[in-house]
C-alpha cells in the first residue's frame, strides 16, 4: 500500500490522526527533507521506519524506482511532503502517476493545504478557483503566465518565493490589471500574516522587500466587482 499522507503547513495540531496511523504502519517513508520529518515523528511519537528516504526534485526517478520496488515486494511505503498535500506543487504527483501506471494499490489521506486556506482567508469568491503553483521565474514567461488568465471569472491562487514576492505583483498587475488580492504569509504559524488590497496597494507594501516565511498570494478573476473604477 502507498500512502498519500498530508502534513501540517506550520501548525503541528493540524496533523489528522488517519496521518499519524500512516506513519506509524510505514515500513518506508519518503519525505522531501528528512530533517523536517523526523521532527515531525518525533512529535507525534511515531518510531523511525525502516526506511527514511528522500524524495525531492533532482532525484525523484531513481528514488521513485526505489519506492515502486519496495510496494511491489509487499511493503508499505507512507509519502510525505515538508507540509501540505504531496502533489501539488511538489515531484509527489510524479510517484502517484508511476504507482498508477504500475497497477499499484494507493490511499490519499487529506490535511492541511495552503490553498484552501489562503483562499477562504483571502475574502475573495471561493465559487472557482484555479491553482497555478509557482509562476516562472523570468520576466516574460512570468507576464505571460498571468496574461492566460486574464479574461477567466476564476480566483486564482499561487505560491511564491520569499524573494520574489514584489515582481510576482507587479507582473500581476501588468497582466491583469488592479485587482483586490491577497498575500498570505506563515499561514497557521505564529506569526501568520494576512495582507490584503489592491494589487498597486499591495505592490507598494511589498514591491522592494524580502517576506520572511511561506508565502501564498491570491487574486481576484475578471469580474468588475474586484477591480478598480478605472479598470472596470
Amino acid at each position: 500500500m502507498l500512502y498519500i499522507v498530508a502534513t501540517p503547513i506550520g501548525n503541528l495540531d493540524d496533523m489528522s490522526l488517519r496521518g499519524v496511523a500512516a506513519l506509524k504502519a510505514a515500513d518506508v517513508i519518503a519525505c522531501e527533507d528528512t530533517r523536517r520529518t523526523r521532527i515531525l515523528l518525533q512529535h507525534f511519537e511515531i518510531a523511525r521506519p525502516n526506511e527514511l528516504l528522500s524524495y525531492r526534485e533532482g532525484n525523484e526517478t531513481r528514488t521513485g524506482a526505489r519506492i515502486v520496488r519496495a510496494l511491489e515486494e509487499g511493503y508499505t511505503v507512507a509519502l510525505c511532503s515538508d507540509g501540505g498535500m504531496p502533489g501539488i506543487s511538489d515531484p509527489g504527483y510524479r510517484l502517484v502517476a508511476l504507482a498508477v501506471e504500475r497497477g499499484l494499490e494507493l490511499e490519499v489521506i487529506p490535511g492541511a493545504s495552503a490553498v484552501p486556506v489562503a483562499l477562504v482567508a483571502s475574502g475573495l469568491s471561493t465559487s472557482s478557483y484555479t491553482f497555478k503553483g509557482f509562476p516562472p521565474r523570468k520576466s516574460g514567461a512570468m507576464l505571460r503566465f498571468f496574461e492566460a488568465d486574464r479574461d477567466l471569472p476564476h480566483t486564482m491562487v499561487i505560491f511564491e518565493s520569499p524573494y520574489r514576492v514584489g515582481k510576482s505583483l507587479a507582473a500581476a498587475l501588468e497582466a491583469l490589471g488592479d485587482r483586490r488580492a491577497a498575500v498570505c504569509i506563515e499561514l497557521t504559524k505564529k506569526f501568520e500574516r494576512i495582507a490584503r488590497g489592491y494589487l498597486s496597494e499591495l505592490l507598494e507594501q511589498f514591491g522592494d522587500k524580502k517576506v520572511k516565511g511561506e508565502v501564498t498570494i491570491v487574486i481576484a478573476g475578471n469580474n468588475p466587482k474586484f477591480a478598480r473604477e478605472e479598470e472596470a
